[in-house]
């Protein structure tokens, strides 16, 4: 894929998911994002394979701090020593971007806020990640994304039944990427300000913002209309059966979204193999069919109990309208059209073990990004403090020192 993002260099003093994940999004496109790591702790997201809260992959892989750290640079600082934080300000100053996700008061005791960074780099574009916003009563609370975006932000409680215990997130870090998605665009817009007017700007995101605006046409709804969900209801009383899930006969699932019906309507019944439903004065057109919701939705169960979920997946290929089949996670390794796409991509680490991580979903020319590995734990410390001019004698006090790693 094509490096648009060359020539641009980000410092990241971040950690866990979130906010890395939006550093890692910019590595894909081509920027030199460093990451920089506590000497000796490093990422904490580091020992959740360690300490067996997370699995961790053949060969070695930490999956969860592949995902949002690949194709970086780590550079082990110690940021309280005056040494480290020194260094910290010459990445800075030949920096465009400057990543976070510490809070306030973190921020202000490491001596890394607005100020402090714009008096070496004026120009530096200043990025904070938070879980509630840098305004209001718990600007200093911290935020993951099960809570901050998932359930405070609407989502958990709109899909489970009231009542109920709330769903939980899809997988890890569900909230996290999209929220980190949304950051890195938001760097980009920055990026393109700062070209054409020459000011650089303070960019925000927060995870309730992010799990308000994924929640947002409920949102509105809710102030339009006074309720806080679609009404459930009896499945079979709809006002369109082509907008529903359906049951195959080896109990997975189908989704159909045909939501302009008439269009859709003849095409369906005849490739599922029943044309004559087209004519049937019970569901002739929208109107009907929402009239005899009842029997035209059991009418499609049973058709649709009548094969399994693959017989289902190559008959419907040629329906005109929307579906899809609802798949697991490990099927989409093997979609099709995901690896038509190169929406998986192979990565090796340096084990020599390989593995598949889905890529950023955005590609330029068509071209899908060749992933790196994420880096080890201060893996690139000598390389880009020689880039500063410090010499191996000078780098190798600072290590005695604890100052770097």
């Amino acid at each position: 894929m094509k490096g648009i993002m060359n020539g641009i260099r980000v410092v990241e003093v971040a950690a866990w998911t979130y906010v890395p994940v939006a550093g890692a999004v910019l590595a894909e496109w081509g920027a030199d994002v460093i990451k920089i790591e506590h000497p000796e702790t490093g990422d904490p997201q580091r020992g959740l394979v360690t300490s067996g809260l997370m699995p961790g992959g053949p060969g070695g892989i930490n999956f969860m701090m592949e995902f949002p750290n690949r194709g970086k640079r780590s550079v082990g600082l110690d940021l309280k020593s005056e040494r480290g934080y020194e260094l910290l300000l010459e990445l800075v100053k030949g920096a465009d971007v400057f990543l976070t996700n510490f809070r306030p008061q973190a921020r202000r005791n490491l001596r890394i806020d607005v100020d402090d960074l714009r008096a070496v780099n004026p120009k530096i574009i200043y990025v904070r990640g938070s879980g509630h916003g840098q305004r209001g009563p718990e600007a200093e609370r911290g935020g993951y994304d099960a809570c901050s975006f998932w359930a405070r932000g609407g989502s958990a409680d709109i899909i489970s039944t009231p009542g109920e215990y709330p769903s939980m997130q899809p997988g890890p870090a569900y909230g996290d990427v999209i929220s980190g998605l949304t950051i890195a665009g938001g760097i980009s817009a920055a990026l393109f300000h700062r070209e054409r007017t020459g000011e650089a700007l303070v960019v925000d995101n927060s995870l309730l913002a992010t799990g308000m605006w994924a929640t947002g046409a409920a949102v509105l709804m809710a102030g339009l209309f006074g309720f806080e969900r679609f009404p459930q209801g009896n499945r079979a009383r709809v006002p369109n059966p082509l907008v529903l899930s359906y049951r195959t006969k080896d109990d997975r699932f189908l989704s159909l979204i045909m939501l302009e019906s008439d269009r859709y309507w003849a095409d369906l019944v005849t490739k599922v193999g029943r044309p004559e439903l087209a004519g049937d004065d019970r569901f002739v057109d929208a109107s009907a069919r929402a009239q005899n919701s009842e029997a035209c939705v059991a009418i499609l169960d049973e058709i649709f109990a009548s094969r399994t979920f693959d017989e289902w997946k190559s008959a419907l290929l040629e329906v005109d309208g929307v579906w899809a089949p609802v798949q697991t996670a490990s099927e989409l390794l093997t979609d099709p059209q995901v690896l038509a796409n190169g929406y998986l991509r192979e990565v090796t680490v340096p084990s020599g073990a390989t593995f598949r991580m889905v890529a950023s979903p955005l590609q330029f020319d068509e071209e899908p990004p060749d992933l790196l590995r994420a880096p080890e734990h201060g893996e690139h410390t000598d390389e880009v403090l020689q880039e500063l001019g410090l010499d191996m004698d000078t780098i190798l006090e600072l290590k005695v020192a604890g100052a770097v790693l």
